[in-house]
């Protein structure tokens, strides 16, 4: 559930901050821009990049046929949550059911599909801005209303993990057009892209408060990976999901969870301890696969122990 919320929140922020951005580029910059979404969503194989952003903003928002868009992790995320709805509050099913309805309205798909073909802009917007408000609403619930124990801990473990994983894959995206060529001074465009980069971490203000506005990749760089305050950058997200599985694991006792716990450990390490030199050094892109694939294996031992677990490893757990 925590996931896919977090899926969603982090797809409609990067369509929102990309048909802002269109406003003030050319025809060139933006199919380049629409690209690197696709990258920094996986590529997946079921979207394809026709020349059109506003029909890229329909599939990637309402295409149900597509596991990945904003609509398929909403009505996935409220499914698992009547799964677990006597463990989560009454405020939590109530704020989730009522993006669910909004969002599968009859008649929504339809109107978003028209002004896709019109390259209308402002209703799509304003939907996109609704679903990042409804999911912040959510986490805002969750925490103000629901008991911080285990459960509340594994829908941080969701949360962070995701984040984790997204901000990787839309460092590794821009990788190419922001540290290929470090030398290369901020043209129109490059600052453009780089204050896209920023706006779809939601760290633009975040970054001018440390920074000013002297956008330069080794510092966003440094700031999306490193930084141990700002909630969206990795170091946060992982040392965030590092305490939620402690807290599980002191909890539960359970040795296999102390294994779970020493993987994250162990990434943790790895940011905690690096400075960006080191990273720029060994190569952007390798250290960023690393950390994907780290998350990964987080993932896949969560869904051994929790969810397809074998009765023996129950009893010895």
């Amino acid at each position: 559930m925590s996931r896919y919320l977090e899926r969603a929140e982090h797809i409609t922020r990067l369509i929102e901050v990309n048909l802002n951005l269109m406003l003030d580029e050319s025809a060139v910059s933006a199919e380049r821009r629409w690209q690197r979404v696709l990258l920094a969503l996986g590529n997946p194989k079921d979207i394809e990049w026709s020349g059109d952003p506003y029909s890229l903003t329909y599939e990637l928002t309402f295409d149900t046929s597509f596991k990945g868009s904003v609509i398929s992790c909403i009505i996935n995320a409220r499914e698992n949550s009547r799964h677990v709805r006597e463990q989560i509050s009454t405020e939590m099913w109530h704020r989730l059911n009522s993006l669910y309805l909004e969002v599968t309205r009859p008649g929504m798909q339809a109107d978003m599909l028209a002004d896709a073909k019109n390259s209308n802009t402002e209703r799509q917007t304003e939907f996109l801005q609704r679903v990042m408000e409804a999911v912040h609403q959510f986490q805002g619930v969750t925490d103000s209303t629901m008991s911080h124990g285990e459960g509340w801990q594994f829908i941080q473990v969701g949360r962070y993990i995701e984040r984790a994983s997204a901000t990787a894959k839309l460092l590794e995206a821009y990788h190419e057009d922001l540290w290929k060529l470090p030398e290369q001074l901020p043209g129109g465009n490059e600052y453009l892209d780089w204050m896209g980069l920023l706006r779809s971490a939601t760290a633009f203000e975040a970054y001018c408060k440390v920074y000013t506005a002297d956008l330069t990749p080794d510092r966003i760089l440094e700031f999306l990976l490193l930084d141990e305050e700002f909630p969206h950058s990795l170091r946060f997200a992982i040392d965030s999901l590092q305490h939620s599985l402690e807290a599980i694991h002191a909890e539960s006792g359970k040795q296999r969870t102390l294994h779970l716990s020493r993987l994250a450990g162990r990434l943790q390490a790895g940011l905690s301890f690096n400075r960006v030199e080191d990273i720029l050094e060994q190569g952007v892109i390798a250290y960023l696969q690393t950390i994907q694939a780290q998350c990964r294996e987080i993932h896949e031992t969560i869904f051994e122990i929790y969810v397809d677990y074998s009765i023996q490893a129950a009893l010895a757990g």
